[in-house]
């Protein structure tokens, strides 16, 4: 990369920062992640070979009407079964000096340059993570979380996902329209999001999506078709657009992610998608390790999770948005 300064070591001494922290220019706020954690999506596992999700997918056919001396079925109803998800491992790693150590002991340290960098790792995880929740889970040959593109497909009708056949089993699609204009811009984009909506939703008391995330030109072209908000409440005061935290459809939040897969907006409920994880195994941090042949300390953590659907026709996307 270019060098801006004289990198992490000089940077972290007194004579060559400003401020009692490294400014950050990198990261991003991950609205996915940071949804999935913070709610009732984050899920610590006990243990297990794979997670397994219980399914129900099919009612009791012996129910009927009958007259009084009729025979009543006893054909035993098969309603549950189970979907599956492999665990997915992450790791990442901090390398802290000696030299490193001496320069910033004592006074000549501006700010901890060990907790600095487990800090940016923290953070390095949560970008790589963030990003990893949009695919389809086949990068790094397929090493990767399983992602919307997999659990929330632009196309419902095809492929296995959690090892049920979507094609055969129409129970385990997701809902989805297409949100292409016809001669203006945005034109056909909320009328999509009402459908799908509607299909989200388990009737009118029911279930519905919770929160709904897209690019921000998406983000901005829905915030464009609300009714201009422009309040002036005094000589000093007035207001010629929404906040984005009250932006909402059909109360859902709405915001954007800078990851989310362009076109496409999705429409969430974390009742019924799970970010799991091993219990003590996210972003566990172990013990380090002094390598023999070199004068350093090496810190390690690992994560072992996925992302998981278990309702999928709860869900839905927005497609080919112009």
């Amino acid at each position: 990369m270019a060098n801006p300064n004289l990198g992490q070591t000089v940077a972290s001494a007194w004579e060559a920062i400003v401020g009692p922290d490294p400014h950050d220019q990198i990261f991003a706020d991950y609205w996915l992640l940071n949804r999935l954690k913070n709610g009732k999506s984050f899920k610590g596992v006990d243990g297990g070979r794979l997670i397994e999700i219980p399914l129900e997918y099919a009612l009791n056919g012996t129910v009927a009407s009958y007259t009084d001396t009729e025979t009543i079925s006893t054909t035993r109803a098969d309603v549950f079964d189970v979907s599956q998800a492999n665990w997915k491992e992450y790791a990442g790693a901090v390398v802290q000096s000696e030299l490193e150590d001496a320069i910033n002991q004592g006074g000549g340290g501006k700010f901890g340059l060990l907790p600095a960098k487990l800090k940016n790792l923290s953070r390095s995880f949560d970008d790589t993570f963030n990003a990893d929740l949009y695919g389809a889970g086949t990068a790094n040959g397929g090493k990767v979380f399983t992602g919307l593109a997999a659990l929330v497909s632009a196309t419902p009708t095809t492929g296995t996902v959690q090892g049920i056949n979507r094609a055969t089993y129409s129970w385990f699609r997701n809902q989805q329209a297409a949100g292409t204009q016809t001669s203006a811009a945005y034109d056909n984009y909320r009328a999509a999001l009402r459908s799908v909506y509607n299909q989200c939703s388990n009737g009118v008391a029911g279930k519905h999506p919770t929160f709904l995330v897209s690019l921000r030109d998406d983000f901005e072209g829905y915030e464009g078709l609300l009714t201009a908000n422009e309040r002036f409440t005094s000589k000093d005061n007035g207001d010629g657009g929404f906040a984005n935290e009250v932006i909402k459809f059909k109360g859902a939040k709405y915001a954007y992610d800078a990851d989310c897969t362009d076109g496409v907006c999705y429409l969430l409920n974390e009742e019924f998608l799970k970010l799991c994880y091993l219990k003590g195994r996210w972003k566990k941090m172990m013990s380090d390790v002094e390598p023999a042949n070199q004068s350093v300390r090496v810190f390690k953590s690992v994560t072992i999770g996925n992302l998981v659907v278990t309702n999928p026709r709860m869900m839905g996307c927005v497609t080919s948005i112009t």
